[in-house]
């Protein structure tokens, strides 16, 4: 039975078809040099047998696989969602495959993940990392894997990144709220570990600077362990449980913002009238809430596809290119939320 189930090879097939094992090579990378007759019976032949091409062999022969490895935080935020969706458009135009890992914010997953695709032999990796510690990517890249940093500023030369302007959209956010007259604003930030989280919140203290008023005083930080929406809703609950309650919410991300809105309608607060509510991402729910949201725009399709097409770039060079630090920037979209 285990015998039956044996992928079969081009010698098999050579010999089914009466050919040299030279001439099904031919037919499979140069199929024009080899006669039509010849061509059409090893084809016959491949499909009786139900051959199918070695692509790991193919790959170590050539010295480079057609596999892309892409490790980010959550692949449940639709965030990542569009990027993802980004980079395998631009890696289906170079006959590439996309491995998608979602470490969870989890550093451990991310560094077993990262050893599982350079094991695996991927042309290179697009990597969110959830820590600031980046000796283990660069350790990868000299050891020839082409790594491209995703969603975060590149802290070496070394490595090219693609990016957002995460210190510009949290300035944007919080200045929005306190040009509404807003004087006491929470900002719900994830893991203050994650460059973006602490970049979104540089922006924020900033443009509370910049309005005249002290940060200290106006803007009440608080650190999700995880940045979802259930996270979101079990901590405003206990904020909303205060005695004085803030009278807007900034959010690092649209989840954070869905889970703060559901908080807020168990508990009867209205949005704005009550408490103003800005997300972050403007992901594809945020216009269709029953309170359309006011959030940080990102280009995440764009962000994908142009990491991927740079990583490409290294990739098919055995000279090193000129790494590239690609930074997007975000726009402020206003609804009704605040």
């Amino acid at each position: 039975m285990s015998s039956a189930r044996r992928r079969k090879g081009i010698r098999e097939v050579a010999a089914a078809a009466g050919v040299s094992v030279g001439t099904v090579s031919n037919v499979l990378n140069s199929p024009d040099i080899v006669a039509v007759d010849t061509r059409k019976r090893v084809e016959l032949a491949m499909q009786e047998l139900g051959f199918v091409r070695n692509g790991l062999a193919r790959q170590l022969r050539e010295g480079r696989g057609s596999t892309v490895g892409a490790v980010v935080l959550d692949i449940g935020n639709p965030f990542f969602t569009e990027v993802a969706r980004g980079i395998e458009d631009r890696l289906a135009e170079a006959g590439c495959l996309l491995t998608l890992c979602s470490t969870d914010q989890r550093p451990e997953r991310e560094a077993r993940y990262v050893q599982m695709l350079e094991e695996q032999g991927v042309r290179g990796m697009l990597v969110t990392p959830g820590r600031r510690d980046f000796e283990s990517l660069l350790a990868v890249h000299r050891r020839g894997v082409p790594v491209v940093l995703l969603d975060c500023p590149s802290p070496t030369e070394e490595l090219s990144s693609v990016s957002i302007d995460d210190f510009r959209g949290g300035e944007l956010a919080a200045a929005h709220l306190v040009s509404q007259g807003h004087r006491r604003i929470l900002f719900l930030n994830g893991p203050t570990q994650v460059m973006q989280c602490a970049a979104r919140s540089r922006g924020a203290h900033r443009a509370v600077q910049e309005a005249g008023l002290d940060p200290s005083l106006h803007l009440f930080e608080v650190a999700l362990s995880r940045a979802d929406t259930d996270s979101a809703e079990h901590t405003l609950m206990q904020i909303l449980a205060l005695p004085e309650r803030p009278t807007a919410i900034m959010c690092v991300s649209d989840m954070v913002a869905l889970g703060v809105m559901r908080c807020l309608r168990k508990q009867g607060v209205k949005v704005p009238d009550d408490i103003a509510v800005v997300g972050y991402d403007d992901v594809p729910f945020a216009a269709e809430l029953a309170t359309s949201l006011t959030t940080v725009r990102q280009p995440t399709y764009e962000l994908g596809h142009a990491a991927a097409g740079i990583l490409l770039t290294e990739a098919n060079h055995a000279v090193p290119t000129r790494h590239q630090q690609l930074v997007y920037q975000p726009e402020l979209i206003v609804r009704e939320s605040a």
